[in-house]
């Protein structure tokens, strides 16, 4: 089982203690309301009470961590994991981290900062999109993680020369997402057009890999 985690699992642990430590010192100075929520133009539109806020937060970032961190063993492609265990590693820590960012930032908007999260979660995501467009062509066969068709399923060549190209759309899908924030007014709609186009361009290129690979099987 052990070999299923890397030596530096702790670090993931210690970020998600430290994110609820900081919580629980602002915790004395956080207004009973705090925001849980924005529209597509950065207004808050749903608050949650701080008592719950808190706890929630980081509660479920750790579950989205054992949540990842376990899944493994439960994929019946289990032993490939292997072959990328290193990369899945700093792919969960990565968003652990992502994850913490946008609780700080509902921590910080909670005391009245008066910052469009456009602005913020806008870069933060497209960043992560070229960090997984570098972590994609490392990435094997499973039910789990990465480009998941019946056509990459299907065929482990189909599935890494999917994830080859994936992985260089999604690095030029962050670049352009982070671009969109130029737009100002319509950035979140512009946005959310790339990251739609991104993926019609991935589905579509794994179906006609799959069909110039395996088709005349």
């Amino acid at each position: 089982m052990k070999k299923y985690f890397s030596s530096n699992e702790i670090l993931p642990v210690v970020l998600i203690i430290f994110a609820s430590i900081i919580g629980f010192i602002a915790y004395p100075c956080l207004p009973q309301q705090v925001p849980s929520h924005w529209d597509a133009y950065g207004v808050i539109d749903a608050w949650m009470n701080k008592n719950l806020a808190v706890i929630f937060f980081p509660a479920l970032i750790l579950v989205v961590y054992l949540f990842m961190a376990f899944i493994p063993f439960a994929d019946p492609f289990k032993k490939n994991y292997l072959k990328f265990i290193g990369h899945y590693f700093w792919f969960r820590t990565t968003t652990v981290i992502f994850l913490i960012l946008l609780y700080f930032f509902s921590l910080w908007a909670a005391f009245g900062a008066e910052f469009n999260i456009i602005y913020f979660i806008i870069p933060l995501i497209s960043f992560f999109f070229i960090y997984t467009g570098f972590f994609l062509p490392h990435v094997k066969r499973n039910y789990f993680v990465g480009i998941r068709t019946p056509w990459t399923l299907y065929s482990e060549k189909v599935w890494d020369k999917t994830h080859e190209f994936a992985g260089k759309v999604f690095i030029f899908t962050g670049i352009l997402c982070l671009l969109s924030v130029l737009s100002m007014t319509y950035a979140f709609i512009i946005f959310l057009i790339i990251v739609l186009a991104a993926v019609c361009v991935c589905l579509s290129y794994a179906y006609w890999i799959f069909k110039t690979i395996e088709g005349k099987k």
